[in-house]
């Protein structure tokens, strides 16, 4: 079991402006209208891109909530 902690893009004070683009795409991507399989393709992508390049593939997704 690992003990390190997974980063998550709310726990980031001044994040890159390209993760806030990516942050900014996969919010906006349902909204657009898209077909629903091009969506899944952009979200799989920015969550695959945020496994490679963090080790987090929720890394754009809420945080759990810890118990206490």
């Amino acid at each position: 079991m690992s003990t390190t902690r997974a980063v998550y893009f709310s726990d980031m004070q001044n994040p890159p402006e390209f993760l806030v683009a990516l942050n900014h795409a996969r919010k906006l991507s349902c909204h657009e209208g898209w077909c629903r399989m091009h969506i899944e393709a952009i979200q799989v992508a920015i969550d695959q891109y945020a496994e490679a390049a963090l080790g987090n593939r929720e890394f754009f997704l809420n945080k759990p909530h810890s118990i206490g």
